[in-house]
């Protein structure tokens, strides 16, 4: 082969083999494009956050420029404009703060929780006295009326409407009364102090929140005050006690008084029903002596002297030596007399 066609075929080879090159190197470089463009979108996404997820129980406040928007955002997914919009994610579920006489207590609220711990509220009673009250508050953010909210009283609403509020209407109520007073009017301080608490939050403008319960936990008392209480207890409970025992007796004085009636009147009852018995039975007899009377005639009367005078006829047949001395008239009763000794009478008969 000649030389000059050698060195034909070789250039060849070398074009073709640089137009690979060239290709190859032309389609990686547009593939490599490619990707650093999604790298560079998906770091863009990443830093900037064109978009926000609220969840069920919060709202999303829009702030565009730092005007917020009237239009609460509802649980869900949103876009905005990175760098010029910004939305606050506010909770709208039950919230609690918890006012407790416990040492140490940080009045801080932990993150994600709903439960605030506050100090027990200091007030003086009516004889100012200094008092301590543990209560409790759950209320929640009106969704609706958000943005309206967070633009008035910013994030921190919750220190600027419940706070002062529970404060304000706890140290009025309880500043009516005496310490004394306290333990033993505790549900009408716990219901003043609920609804004054209620009428208060609904007079702010736009109803902001929802004040779901206020319970009153507890009244701590000076120890003094806690002693001389005590002590009136005691005192109360003695009198409660001599007053049962004196009541006791009372009772057991009416019984025995009752009784002794009851046993009386038996008695009398039964002093009447003999008296009764003996006047229906005396009543009878005269009946029957009536009757009888009514029975005895003439001639029934003749008839007993004829029966009488027989018997004394047997009885002459017997003795003999008897005397016999009639009645006038010859009627009975006859009366005889021993001959045989005049001192001694043997009977009378009627």
């Amino acid at each position: 082969m000649p030389a000059d066609l050698n060195s034909y075929f070789n250039k060849n080879k070398k074009e073709k083999q640089q137009m690979n090159f060239d290709f190859n190197f032309k389609g990686f470089g547009k593939f490599n494009g490619l990707v650093i463009s999604i790298i560079i979108v998906f770091l863009l996404v990443v830093i900037t956050r064109p978009f926000v997820v609220i969840n069920s129980g919060q709202v999303g406040i829009k702030a565009t420029a730092g005007e917020y928007s009237p239009i609460a955002l509802e649980p869900g997914f949103h876009f905005l404009i990175p760098f010029i919009q910004k939305v606050f994610i506010v909770d709208t579920t039950v919230r609690q703060i918890n006012y407790a006489s416990v040492e140490g207590v940080d009045e801080r609220r932990f993150q994600n929780t709903s439960i605030t711990n506050k100090k027990s509220i200091e007030v003086v009673d009516a004889r100012n006295l200094p008092v301590s009250i543990d209560i409790t508050v759950q209320y929640r953010l009106d969704p609706f009326n958000a943005p309206q909210t967070i633009a008035v009283w910013g994030l921190g609403w919750e220190d600027k409407i419940i706070d002062p509020v529970i404060r304000e209407v706890v140290r009025s109520v309880v500043g009516k009364y005496t310490a004394e007073e306290l333990p033993t009017k505790r549900n009408e301080i716990a219901t003043s102090i609920e609804l004054d608490a209620r009428k208060s939050i609904d007079s702010q403008a736009n109803k902001p929140v929802s004040l779901e319960s206020v319970k009153l936990r507890g009244i701590i008392l000076p120890a003094k005050v806690k002693e001389q209480i005590e002590r009136v207890q005691i005192a109360k409970q003695e009198a409660e006690r001599t007053k049962y025992e004196v009541e006791r007796a009372n009772q057991e004085a009416l019984k025995q008084a009752a009784l002794a009636e009851g046993v009386a009147k038996a008695a009398i009852i039964e002093a009447q029903g003999r008296a009764d018995a003996k006047k229906i039975e005396a009543d009878a007899q005269a009946y029957a002596n009536k009757e009888v009377a009514k029975s005895v005639t003439k001639e029934l009367l003749e008839l007993k002297q004829i029966e009488t005078q027989k018997e004394f006829n047997e009885a002459l047949k017997v003795n003999k030596d008897a005397k016999i001395f009639l009645t006038p008239g010859g009627a009975v009763p006859n009366i005889w007399v021993d001959l045989k000794n005049d001192k001694q009478v043997s009977s009378y008969n009627r």
